[in-house]
Protein backbone atom coordinates (compact mmCIF):
# COMPACT_ATOMS: atom_id res chain seq x y z
CA UNK A 1 0.00 0.00 0.00
CA UNK A 2 1.20 3.72 -0.03
CA UNK A 3 -0.77 6.38 1.38
CA UNK A 4 -2.64 9.55 0.02
CA UNK A 5 -3.40 12.79 1.60
CA UNK A 6 -5.98 16.29 1.47
CA UNK A 7 -3.85 19.56 0.91
CA UNK A 8 -5.21 20.36 4.62
CA UNK A 9 -4.04 16.84 6.16
CA UNK A 10 -0.69 18.02 5.13
CA UNK A 11 -0.60 21.19 6.30
CA UNK A 12 -1.62 19.55 9.73
CA UNK A 13 1.00 17.37 9.80
CA UNK A 14 3.78 20.18 8.96
CA UNK A 15 2.05 21.75 11.68
CA UNK A 16 2.67 19.18 13.96
CA UNK A 17 5.99 19.25 13.14
CA UNK A 18 7.04 22.63 13.24
CA UNK A 19 5.66 22.75 16.54
CA UNK A 20 7.84 19.65 17.86
CA UNK A 21 10.92 21.30 16.13
CA UNK A 22 10.92 24.67 16.76
CA UNK A 23 13.86 26.86 15.34
CA UNK A 24 13.93 23.95 12.41
CA UNK A 25 14.02 24.80 8.83
CA UNK A 26 11.93 22.49 6.77
CA UNK A 27 11.84 24.38 3.80
CA UNK A 28 15.72 23.21 3.65
CA UNK A 29 15.26 19.67 4.32
CA UNK A 30 12.16 19.34 0.99
CA UNK A 31 14.81 21.98 -1.15
CA UNK A 32 17.38 19.49 -0.43
CA UNK A 33 15.10 17.01 -1.54
CA UNK A 34 14.47 18.99 -4.83
CA UNK A 35 17.77 19.41 -5.86
CA UNK A 36 18.69 15.78 -4.95
CA UNK A 37 15.96 14.69 -7.28
CA UNK A 38 16.92 17.13 -9.94
CA UNK A 39 20.62 15.86 -10.03
CA UNK A 40 19.21 12.53 -10.89
CA UNK A 41 17.26 13.84 -13.91
CA UNK A 42 20.27 15.83 -15.22
CA UNK A 43 22.80 12.95 -14.51
CA UNK A 44 26.54 12.68 -13.61
CA UNK A 45 26.97 15.89 -15.43
CA UNK A 46 28.25 19.21 -13.89
CA UNK A 47 27.36 22.59 -15.75
CA UNK A 48 23.62 21.79 -17.02
CA UNK A 49 21.04 24.38 -18.01
CA UNK A 50 18.43 24.78 -15.61
CA UNK A 51 15.31 26.58 -15.42
CA UNK A 52 14.12 27.67 -12.23
CA UNK A 53 9.84 28.13 -12.74
CA UNK A 54 9.22 30.46 -9.25
CA UNK A 55 6.27 31.40 -7.64
CA UNK A 56 5.20 33.38 -4.54
CA UNK A 57 5.39 31.62 -1.24
CA UNK A 58 6.82 27.89 0.32
CA UNK A 59 6.48 26.14 -2.93
CA UNK A 60 8.73 29.00 -4.45
CA UNK A 61 10.71 28.84 -1.91
CA UNK A 62 11.69 24.93 -1.86
CA UNK A 63 12.84 26.05 -5.79
CA UNK A 64 14.81 28.82 -5.06
CA UNK A 65 16.53 27.03 -2.36
CA UNK A 66 17.16 24.21 -4.62
CA UNK A 67 18.26 26.38 -7.36
CA UNK A 68 21.01 27.79 -4.77
CA UNK A 69 22.07 23.54 -4.22
CA UNK A 70 22.12 23.59 -7.98
CA UNK A 71 24.38 26.22 -8.50
CA UNK A 72 26.79 25.94 -5.99
CA UNK A 73 27.56 22.06 -7.80
CA UNK A 74 28.27 23.86 -11.02
CA UNK A 75 24.93 23.86 -12.99
CA UNK A 76 23.91 27.32 -14.90
CA UNK A 77 20.72 28.13 -12.92
CA UNK A 78 18.42 30.75 -14.22
CA UNK A 79 15.26 31.73 -12.30
CA UNK A 80 11.82 32.72 -14.02
CA UNK A 81 9.48 35.00 -11.48
CA UNK A 82 6.13 33.84 -12.68
CA UNK A 83 3.14 34.68 -10.07
CA UNK A 84 3.47 36.68 -7.05
CA UNK A 85 5.94 37.59 -5.04
CA UNK A 86 9.39 35.39 -4.01
CA UNK A 87 10.48 33.72 -1.26
CA UNK A 88 13.06 36.68 -0.22
CA UNK A 89 15.11 34.64 1.74
CA UNK A 90 14.99 32.02 -0.85
CA UNK A 91 15.73 34.74 -3.77
CA UNK A 92 18.87 36.04 -2.20
CA UNK A 93 19.97 32.60 -1.81
CA UNK A 94 19.98 31.97 -5.50
CA UNK A 95 21.35 35.27 -6.72
CA UNK A 96 24.35 34.41 -4.31
CA UNK A 97 25.02 31.45 -5.24
CA UNK A 98 25.23 32.83 -9.12
CA UNK A 99 21.75 32.04 -10.33
CA UNK A 100 20.78 34.36 -12.76
CA UNK A 101 17.20 36.03 -13.26
CA UNK A 102 15.32 35.72 -17.20
CA UNK A 103 12.08 36.92 -18.86
CA UNK A 104 9.76 34.93 -20.30
CA UNK A 105 10.92 36.31 -23.49
CA UNK A 106 14.51 34.94 -23.09
CA UNK A 107 12.97 31.38 -21.90
CA UNK A 108 11.25 31.32 -25.25
CA UNK A 109 14.54 31.65 -27.09
CA UNK A 110 16.66 28.97 -25.08
CA UNK A 111 16.93 25.39 -23.99
CA UNK A 112 16.96 23.80 -20.80
CA UNK A 113 18.38 20.47 -19.28
CA UNK A 114 15.57 20.61 -17.27
CA UNK A 115 13.11 23.00 -15.78
CA UNK A 116 11.98 23.08 -12.19
CA UNK A 117 8.55 23.87 -11.55
CA UNK A 118 7.76 25.90 -7.90
CA UNK A 119 4.86 28.36 -8.82
CA UNK A 120 1.70 26.65 -7.30
CA UNK A 121 1.63 24.06 -4.65
CA UNK A 122 -0.73 22.43 -2.36
CA UNK A 123 -3.10 26.00 -1.65
CA UNK A 124 -2.81 26.70 -5.53
CA UNK A 125 -6.06 27.12 -7.50
CA UNK A 126 -6.95 25.40 -10.98
CA UNK A 127 -5.23 26.59 -13.67
CA UNK A 128 -2.20 28.61 -14.65
CA UNK A 129 -1.55 32.09 -15.87
CA UNK A 130 -0.72 32.74 -19.74
CA UNK A 131 2.68 33.23 -18.97
CA UNK A 132 3.27 29.96 -17.48
CA UNK A 133 0.73 28.43 -20.05
CA UNK A 134 3.65 29.68 -22.92
CA UNK A 135 6.28 28.74 -20.77
CA UNK A 136 4.84 25.05 -20.67
CA UNK A 137 3.78 24.86 -24.43
CA UNK A 138 7.78 25.57 -25.24
CA UNK A 139 9.40 23.36 -22.88
CA UNK A 140 6.95 20.71 -24.39
CA UNK A 141 7.96 21.20 -27.71
CA UNK A 142 11.65 21.91 -26.99
CA UNK A 143 11.21 18.16 -25.26
CA UNK A 144 12.82 19.57 -22.11
CA UNK A 145 12.13 17.20 -19.00
CA UNK A 146 10.09 19.40 -16.15
CA UNK A 147 10.35 18.47 -12.46
CA UNK A 148 7.28 19.27 -10.76
CA UNK A 149 7.46 20.61 -6.63
CA UNK A 150 4.85 18.84 -4.92
CA UNK A 151 2.33 19.19 -7.82
CA UNK A 152 2.41 20.03 -11.39
CA UNK A 153 1.34 24.01 -11.59
CA UNK A 154 -2.30 24.12 -12.11
CA UNK A 155 -3.79 20.83 -10.60
CA UNK A 156 -5.46 20.78 -7.18
CA UNK A 157 -4.16 18.45 -4.29
CA UNK A 158 -7.43 17.40 -3.87
CA UNK A 159 -8.85 16.95 -7.17
CA UNK A 160 -8.29 14.73 -10.15
CA UNK A 161 -9.25 17.34 -12.45
CA UNK A 162 -7.30 19.21 -15.04
CA UNK A 163 -7.89 22.88 -15.93
CA UNK A 164 -4.91 24.19 -17.31
CA UNK A 165 -1.60 22.79 -15.80
CA UNK A 166 2.08 22.35 -16.36
CA UNK A 167 3.10 18.85 -18.32
CA UNK A 168 6.40 17.22 -15.20
CA UNK A 169 8.28 14.29 -16.45
CA UNK A 170 8.52 13.77 -12.50
CA UNK A 171 6.97 14.94 -9.85
CA UNK A 172 8.32 15.00 -6.26
CA UNK A 173 6.12 15.42 -3.56
CA UNK A 174 6.61 15.31 0.53
CA UNK A 175 5.68 12.75 2.97
CA UNK A 176 2.50 11.19 1.06
CA UNK A 177 0.59 11.31 -2.50
CA UNK A 178 -1.63 13.52 -2.60
CA UNK A 179 -4.79 12.82 -4.39
CA UNK A 180 -4.27 14.54 -7.43
CA UNK A 181 -1.06 12.29 -7.93
CA UNK A 182 -3.51 9.73 -7.76
CA UNK A 183 -6.70 10.50 -9.75
CA UNK A 184 -7.48 10.82 -13.27
CA UNK A 185 -7.40 12.47 -15.78
CA UNK A 186 -4.50 14.74 -13.20
CA UNK A 187 -2.51 11.63 -12.66
CA UNK A 188 -1.35 11.90 -16.18
CA UNK A 189 0.15 15.75 -15.98
CA UNK A 190 2.13 14.20 -12.86
CA UNK A 191 4.46 11.89 -14.69
CA UNK A 192 6.37 9.64 -12.33
CA UNK A 193 5.92 10.39 -8.98
CA UNK A 194 8.66 10.70 -6.46
CA UNK A 195 7.65 11.00 -2.56
CA UNK A 196 10.43 12.28 -0.41
CA UNK A 197 10.47 11.72 3.31
CA UNK A 198 11.42 15.45 5.08
CA UNK A 199 10.25 13.92 8.51
CA UNK A 200 6.86 14.63 8.24
CA UNK A 201 4.29 12.06 9.58
CA UNK A 202 0.74 12.03 8.12
CA UNK A 203 -0.89 9.99 10.19
CA UNK A 204 -4.31 10.22 8.96
CA UNK A 205 -3.25 9.61 5.22
CA UNK A 206 -5.29 7.14 3.74
CA UNK A 207 -4.17 4.02 2.21
CA UNK A 208 -3.86 2.93 -1.34
CA UNK A 209 -3.62 0.17 -3.47
CA UNK A 210 -0.73 0.12 -5.58
CA UNK A 211 -0.29 -2.10 -8.70
CA UNK A 212 2.26 -4.37 -6.88
CA UNK A 213 -0.35 -5.11 -4.60
CA UNK A 214 -2.83 -6.07 -6.69
CA UNK A 215 -0.46 -8.46 -8.21
CA UNK A 216 0.06 -9.71 -4.66
CA UNK A 217 -3.02 -10.33 -3.92
CA UNK A 218 -4.23 -11.98 -7.14
CA UNK A 219 -4.92 -15.61 -6.93
CA UNK A 220 -3.15 -18.05 -9.42
CA UNK A 221 -4.13 -21.42 -9.66
CA UNK A 222 -1.90 -24.13 -8.72
CA UNK A 223 -1.11 -27.06 -10.22
CA UNK A 224 -3.50 -29.27 -8.95
CA UNK A 225 -6.37 -26.93 -9.00
CA UNK A 226 -9.76 -27.69 -11.27
CA UNK A 227 -12.58 -26.28 -12.04
CA UNK A 228 -13.70 -26.46 -8.72
CA UNK A 229 -10.99 -25.47 -6.47
CA UNK A 230 -10.45 -22.27 -8.59
CA UNK A 231 -13.66 -21.41 -7.48
CA UNK A 232 -17.64 -21.42 -9.49
CA UNK A 233 -19.59 -18.29 -9.12
CA UNK A 234 -23.41 -18.24 -9.32
CA UNK A 235 -24.99 -15.21 -10.52
CA UNK A 236 -28.80 -14.27 -9.60
CA UNK A 237 -28.77 -11.46 -11.59
CA UNK A 238 -31.02 -9.97 -14.66
CA UNK A 239 -34.51 -10.27 -15.62
CA UNK A 240 -36.90 -9.64 -18.61
CA UNK A 241 -36.53 -6.05 -18.82
CA UNK A 242 -32.36 -5.95 -18.13
CA UNK A 243 -31.50 -8.94 -19.11
CA UNK A 244 -27.94 -7.28 -20.67
CA UNK A 245 -27.11 -6.93 -16.66
CA UNK A 246 -27.10 -10.69 -16.19
CA UNK A 247 -24.84 -11.07 -19.25
CA UNK A 248 -22.42 -8.30 -18.05
CA UNK A 249 -22.44 -9.66 -14.60
CA UNK A 250 -21.25 -13.35 -16.40
CA UNK A 251 -18.78 -11.37 -18.70
CA UNK A 252 -17.00 -9.76 -15.49
CA UNK A 253 -17.01 -13.22 -13.62
CA UNK A 254 -15.73 -14.92 -16.47
CA UNK A 255 -12.94 -12.79 -17.50
CA UNK A 256 -11.37 -12.29 -14.11
CA UNK A 257 -10.62 -16.40 -14.09
CA UNK A 258 -13.03 -18.27 -12.03
CA UNK A 259 -13.14 -22.17 -12.53
CA UNK A 260 -17.01 -21.95 -13.51
CA UNK A 261 -19.43 -19.28 -13.63
CA UNK A 262 -23.36 -20.65 -13.32
CA UNK A 263 -26.29 -18.47 -14.57
CA UNK A 264 -29.36 -19.09 -12.11
CA UNK A 265 -31.30 -15.95 -13.18
CA UNK A 266 -34.62 -16.34 -15.76
CA UNK A 267 -34.58 -18.10 -18.66
CA UNK A 268 -34.07 -15.53 -21.12
CA UNK A 269 -30.89 -14.11 -19.06
CA UNK A 270 -29.41 -17.65 -20.01
CA UNK A 271 -30.07 -17.68 -23.36
CA UNK A 272 -28.80 -14.43 -23.18
CA UNK A 273 -25.20 -15.23 -21.20
CA UNK A 274 -24.71 -18.48 -23.45
CA UNK A 275 -25.13 -16.64 -26.60
CA UNK A 276 -22.09 -14.30 -25.41
CA UNK A 277 -20.39 -16.74 -23.36
CA UNK A 278 -20.99 -20.48 -24.01
CA UNK A 279 -18.85 -21.81 -21.47
CA UNK A 280 -21.23 -20.66 -18.54
CA UNK A 281 -23.33 -23.06 -16.93
CA UNK A 282 -27.07 -22.33 -16.98
CA UNK A 283 -29.03 -23.20 -13.84
CA UNK A 284 -28.56 -24.20 -10.25
CA UNK A 285 -25.59 -26.38 -8.17
CA UNK A 286 -23.58 -26.18 -6.06
CA UNK A 287 -21.61 -22.14 -5.95
CA UNK A 288 -18.85 -20.79 -3.78
CA UNK A 289 -20.46 -17.45 -3.85
CA UNK A 290 -23.43 -15.46 -5.28
CA UNK A 291 -23.95 -12.19 -6.99
CA UNK A 292 -27.38 -10.74 -6.87
CA UNK A 293 -29.22 -7.81 -7.52
CA UNK A 294 -27.98 -6.26 -10.88
CA UNK A 295 -30.61 -5.87 -13.35
CA UNK A 296 -33.26 -7.07 -10.98
CA UNK A 297 -35.51 -4.05 -11.37
CA UNK A 298 -38.04 -3.12 -8.76
CA UNK A 299 -39.98 -6.75 -8.98
CA UNK A 300 -41.95 -7.46 -5.58
CA UNK A 301 -40.38 -10.80 -5.28
CA UNK A 302 -36.69 -9.23 -4.84
CA UNK A 303 -36.65 -9.77 -0.76
CA UNK A 304 -37.62 -13.39 -1.65
CA UNK A 305 -34.67 -13.47 -4.10
CA UNK A 306 -32.42 -12.17 -1.83
CA UNK A 307 -33.18 -14.06 0.81
CA UNK A 308 -32.41 -17.32 -1.04
CA UNK A 309 -29.42 -16.55 -1.68
CA UNK A 310 -28.52 -15.01 1.73
CA UNK A 311 -29.47 -18.19 3.28
CA UNK A 312 -27.00 -20.29 1.42
CA UNK A 313 -23.94 -20.10 3.40
CA UNK A 314 -21.60 -18.76 1.26
CA UNK A 315 -20.48 -14.88 0.62
CA UNK A 316 -22.87 -12.94 -1.50
CA UNK A 317 -22.44 -9.63 -3.55
CA UNK A 318 -25.16 -7.56 -3.21
CA UNK A 319 -25.48 -4.98 -5.90
CA UNK A 320 -27.55 -2.72 -7.66
CA UNK A 321 -31.96 -3.41 -6.72
CA UNK A 322 -31.15 -5.99 -3.92
CA UNK A 323 -29.84 -3.48 -1.91
CA UNK A 324 -33.02 -1.89 -2.19
CA UNK A 325 -34.19 -4.74 0.15
CA UNK A 326 -31.28 -5.42 2.10
CA UNK A 327 -32.55 -6.48 5.55
CA UNK A 328 -30.51 -4.73 8.12
CA UNK A 329 -29.12 -8.36 9.92
CA UNK A 330 -27.06 -9.87 7.33
CA UNK A 331 -24.08 -12.66 6.90
CA UNK A 332 -21.41 -11.04 7.85
CA UNK A 333 -19.53 -12.44 4.44
CA UNK A 334 -21.50 -10.04 2.19
CA UNK A 335 -19.83 -7.66 -0.28
CA UNK A 336 -22.19 -4.56 -1.03
CA UNK A 337 -21.36 -2.29 -3.91
CA UNK A 338 -23.55 0.69 -3.91
CA UNK A 339 -23.22 3.83 -5.93
CA UNK A 340 -23.56 6.85 -3.76
CA UNK A 341 -27.30 7.09 -4.41
CA UNK A 342 -27.51 3.50 -3.31
CA UNK A 343 -25.35 4.34 0.12
CA UNK A 344 -27.37 7.49 0.50
CA UNK A 345 -30.97 5.46 0.22
CA UNK A 346 -29.12 2.61 2.68
CA UNK A 347 -27.99 5.37 5.33
CA UNK A 348 -30.63 7.45 4.92
CA UNK A 349 -28.84 11.03 3.86
CA UNK A 350 -28.88 13.26 1.27
CA UNK A 351 -26.50 11.57 -1.99
CA UNK A 352 -24.75 15.19 -1.47
CA UNK A 353 -23.36 14.20 2.13
CA UNK A 354 -22.31 10.92 0.24
CA UNK A 355 -20.56 12.76 -2.13
CA UNK A 356 -19.26 15.07 0.40
CA UNK A 357 -17.53 12.47 2.53
CA UNK A 358 -17.62 9.39 0.41
CA UNK A 359 -15.26 7.82 2.59
CA UNK A 360 -16.62 8.70 5.49
CA UNK A 361 -20.29 6.68 5.05
CA UNK A 362 -18.67 4.03 3.20
CA UNK A 363 -17.69 2.88 6.33
CA UNK A 364 -20.46 3.82 7.94
CA UNK A 365 -22.41 1.87 5.84
CA UNK A 366 -19.86 -1.28 6.94
CA UNK A 367 -20.50 -0.62 10.57
CA UNK A 368 -24.37 -0.09 9.67
CA UNK A 369 -24.82 -3.59 8.17
CA UNK A 370 -21.41 -5.17 9.57
CA UNK A 371 -20.71 -6.10 6.38
CA UNK A 372 -17.98 -5.08 3.46
CA UNK A 373 -18.89 -2.31 1.40
CA UNK A 374 -17.30 -1.40 -1.83
CA UNK A 375 -18.44 2.39 -2.64
CA UNK A 376 -18.48 2.94 -6.53
CA UNK A 377 -17.31 6.01 -7.49
CA UNK A 378 -14.09 8.15 -9.21
CA UNK A 379 -12.49 7.03 -5.83
CA UNK A 380 -13.84 4.08 -5.45
CA UNK A 381 -14.09 3.11 -1.60
CA UNK A 382 -13.55 -0.16 0.41
CA UNK A 383 -14.36 -0.48 3.78
CA UNK A 384 -14.72 -3.21 6.28
CA UNK A 385 -16.89 -3.50 9.52
CA UNK A 386 -13.51 -3.19 12.18
CA UNK A 387 -13.15 -0.06 10.76
CA UNK A 388 -10.46 -0.68 7.45
CA UNK A 389 -11.06 1.54 4.69
CA UNK A 390 -8.49 1.65 1.68
CA UNK A 391 -9.11 2.55 -1.59
CA UNK A 392 -8.75 1.33 -5.27
CA UNK A 393 -6.47 2.02 -7.94
CA UNK A 394 -8.31 4.76 -9.36
CA UNK A 395 -8.88 4.64 -12.79
CA UNK A 396 -10.29 7.22 -15.95
CA UNK A 397 -13.91 8.15 -16.18
CA UNK A 398 -14.11 6.39 -19.21
CA UNK A 399 -15.09 3.68 -16.83
CA UNK A 400 -18.65 5.60 -15.57
CA UNK A 401 -21.00 4.46 -17.26
CA UNK A 402 -24.23 2.23 -17.40
CA UNK A 403 -23.14 -1.47 -17.03
CA UNK A 404 -19.75 -1.00 -15.51
CA UNK A 405 -21.35 -1.80 -12.19
CA UNK A 406 -22.72 -5.03 -13.22
CA UNK A 407 -19.35 -6.30 -14.92
CA UNK A 408 -17.60 -5.03 -11.61
CA UNK A 409 -20.52 -6.84 -9.24
CA UNK A 410 -19.74 -10.11 -11.45
CA UNK A 411 -15.73 -9.67 -10.88
CA UNK A 412 -16.25 -9.23 -7.60
CA UNK A 413 -18.43 -12.63 -7.12
CA UNK A 414 -15.19 -14.96 -8.91
CA UNK A 415 -12.78 -13.53 -6.45
CA UNK A 416 -14.75 -14.31 -3.33
CA UNK A 417 -15.24 -17.47 -4.70
CA UNK A 418 -11.54 -18.31 -4.85
CA UNK A 419 -11.76 -17.67 -1.35
CA UNK A 420 -10.93 -14.50 -0.83
CA UNK A 421 -12.09 -12.10 1.92
CA UNK A 422 -14.48 -9.74 1.20
CA UNK A 423 -11.92 -6.80 1.44
CA UNK A 424 -9.35 -7.75 -1.04
CA UNK A 425 -11.87 -9.09 -3.68
CA UNK A 426 -13.53 -5.69 -3.63
CA UNK A 427 -10.23 -3.86 -3.95
CA UNK A 428 -8.67 -6.29 -6.14
CA UNK A 429 -11.73 -6.19 -8.70
CA UNK A 430 -12.13 -2.41 -8.26
CA UNK A 431 -8.60 -1.88 -9.40
CA UNK A 432 -8.42 -4.38 -12.10
CA UNK A 433 -11.20 -2.52 -13.87
CA UNK A 434 -9.43 0.38 -13.68
CA UNK A 435 -6.13 -0.38 -14.66
CA UNK A 436 -7.36 -1.93 -17.51
CA UNK A 437 -8.88 1.05 -18.45
CA UNK A 438 -5.60 2.99 -18.15
CA UNK A 439 -3.82 0.76 -19.67
CA UNK A 440 -6.77 0.75 -22.57
CA UNK A 441 -7.63 4.94 -22.68
CA UNK A 442 -10.99 5.55 -24.67
CA UNK A 443 -14.30 5.27 -24.63
CA UNK A 444 -14.98 1.04 -24.58
CA UNK A 445 -18.01 -0.41 -23.62
CA UNK A 446 -18.19 -2.51 -19.83
CA UNK A 447 -18.11 -5.34 -22.35
CA UNK A 448 -15.21 -5.05 -24.59
CA UNK A 449 -13.01 -3.66 -21.15
CA UNK A 450 -13.50 -7.26 -19.63
CA UNK A 451 -12.74 -8.55 -23.36
CA UNK A 452 -9.00 -7.26 -22.07
CA UNK A 453 -9.16 -8.19 -18.09
CA UNK A 454 -6.72 -11.28 -19.06
CA UNK A 455 -4.57 -9.36 -20.92
CA UNK A 456 -4.27 -6.85 -17.87
CA UNK A 457 -4.01 -10.14 -15.32
CA UNK A 458 -1.01 -11.19 -17.78
CA UNK A 459 0.57 -8.51 -17.97
CA UNK A 460 0.42 -7.82 -13.53
CA UNK A 461 1.52 -11.02 -12.74
CA UNK A 462 4.48 -11.25 -15.24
Amino acid sequence: MTTVCTADQMRAAEQTWFDAHPGKDLMAVAAHAVAVEAEQMLGAHEGRRVLILVGGGDNGGDGLFAAAELASSGHSVELLSVLGIPHAEGWRAALAAGCRQVTPTDVLHQRYDLAVDSVLGIGGRPGIPRVLMRTDEWLVKSGTPVLAVDLPSGLVADSGEVATAVHATVTITFASRKWCHVAHPAARRCGDVVVADIGVDVLDADDLVTREDLAHLWPVPGPRSDKYSRGVVGLDTGSAQYSGAGVLGALGALRTGPGMVRCAGPDNVGDRVIARAPSVVVGEGRVQAWVVGSGWGSAPGNAARLDRRLADGVPVVVDADALAVLPRRIPGNCLLTPHAGELARMLGVDRSEVEADPRGHCLAGARMFAATVLLKGSIQWVATPSGDVVAALPGPAWTGQAGSGDVLAGMCGTLLATGMEARDAAVCAASLQALTATLNPGPWSPDQLADRFPSTIAELLG
